[in-house]
């Protein structure tokens, strides 16, 4: 049975090509209890201005799951990208994830109201990709729509998942963008994965640009010994400037960290230090403020009736190359690890909070084998052959698992592909989940 949401239409725009409309959704925080507390989910719908009622009412719907978690919904300014091939085709519902964006945003300040940490841990548990699907399928409901399409982009594709296991028949197709996620298995395998995948990551980047390698192990040695601080007063580390790892999951962005650090040192009365200006940039990757959910429950996504214990950092143990007191030292990326909590100042508060998640012994089983075996929903992925965060033979693995499931593995693009060349991903994908032949715009 759907479960309900209220439904609420928001305001009208039109502006440059592009109509939204905005959507609020009263759900019930935990789904299996539809009287109980209630969360307001967001979603912003897309396309063309210009349509009629009936032009725009005889269009199918697409859901789109956006990474994280704890990322909102894109907030489009033109259809450009991806956004121009979806909406030839489709409505395209911009979803904001429980806790992000306008849907019931979680910061410290809102968990705090919940009571203490346990409270707060309790809290978060149904903040995952399973909730998030009963919310569509309120979504849905309320929409009065029988079936949809959905499009999942990295932890969206966790999301599409859990779609096809708990409510398939509410799906038409399904589009999915390096986020294949594992299926069975301990979190430590995705982690020994990705690191190795990271450290190949750091050794051609370094064969891109070799003086960065004199560069990155120059930056963390003044680190060790001149107290360097980020905007906000925090402390950078060695550990923290490692995650500017995150700029190797993509193909431009490689680009872009090569043009930060040429910036990293400038000569002062004092000697040499950070420049504030390279210091200014750091946050968009190192600051946690805006997106405190992300940390908290990222590794929670790949737990399955057992804890995570903190598995990328036991799992770094076994990689002494990536330790911050490493000769050479290699760049990192998404792993979060105890000692964030109390690095940065926004989480500081979550430590507590970040230790009872990690100890949950008993999360539940999202994904249903049986279920993806015999799946009937036209699925298409593409796996980026070298992505550095969804290792491509553990998507390849669960690919295998799940019936019909077509797969496009491509070394043309990293994590990021839908920001590279959108637009020929969905149309690619989109042919391949309906047979081959894309429908003319």
């Amino acid at each position: 049975m759907t479960p309900v949401a209220e439904h609420r239409e928001g305001a009208v725009h039109e502006f440059r090509g592009v109509r939204t409309a905005d959507h609020f959704f009263t759900v019930p925080l935990r789904p299996a209890e539809p009287e109980g507390e209630t969360l307001e989910v967001f979603a912003r719908e897309y396309g063309p201005s210009g349509l009629t009622d009936e032009q725009r009412n005889g269009l199918p719907w697409l859901l789109f799951f956006q990474g994280g978690p704890g990322f909102p919904g894109n907030r489009w300014t033109a259809l450009s990208g991806w956004a121009k091939a979806a909406t030839e085709h489709f409505r395209v519902l911009m979803l904001d994830q429980r806790g992000t964006g306008l849907s019931s945003p979680v910061e410290a300040s809102t968990l705090a109201a919940r009571g203490d940490a346990a409270a707060q841990a309790e809290y978060l548990t149904h903040f995952r990709h399973d909730s998030i699907v009963a919310d569509a399928e309120a979504i849905r409901g309320a929409l009065g729509v029988e079936r949809w399409s959905i499009f999942g982009q990295s932890f969206g594709g966790w999301c599409s998942l859990a779609y096809l296991s708990l409510a398939p028949a509410a799906l038409r197709e399904v589009l999915i963008t390096g986020g294949l996620a594992p299926l069975q298995g301990s979190p430590d395998r995705v982690y020994r994965a990705t690191y190795s995948r990271m450290e190949a990551r750091n050794r051609e980047y370094f064969g891109w640009y070799p003086e960065d390698r004199a560069l990155v192990n120059r930056i963390a040695a003044h680190l060790r010994e001149v107290p360097e601080f980020l905007p906000r007063g925090d402390r950078l580390t060695v550990e923290r400037f490692q995650m500017l790892g995150m700029y190797l999951g993509g193909n431009t962005r490689v680009d872009s960290l090569h043009y930060l650090l040429e910036k990293a040192f400038i000569q002062t009365p004092e000697g040499e230090r950070l420049s504030q200006w390279f210091l200014a940039q750091l946050p968009a990757y190192l600051d946690f403020a805006p997106n405190p959910l992300y940390a908290v429950i990222h590794e929670s996504i790949y737990a399955q009736e057992a804890a995570t214990d903190w598995s990328s950092w036991r799992v770094l143990q076994e990689f002494p190359q990536f330790s911050p007191e490493a000769e050479d030292v290699l760049l990192t990326g998404e792993m979060i690890q105890p000692w964030l909590f109390e690095q940065d100042p926004a989480l500081r508060p979550l430590t507590d909070v970040a230790e009872l998640l990690a100890a949950k012994q008993d999360w539940p089983r999202v994904f249903d084998p049986a279920v993806l075996a015999t799946n009937t929903v036209p699925v298409a992925a593409a796996v980026y052959a070298d992505d550095v965060f969804v290792d491509r033979d553990l998507s390849l693995e669960t690919a295998s698992s799940v019936r019909g499931l077509q797969t496009w593995v491509t070394p043309d693009f990293h994590h990021d592909g839908i920001a590279d060349d959108g637009e020929a991903i969905f149309r690619r994908l989109l042919a391949m989940a309906r047979g081959g032949d894309l429908p003319e715009a």
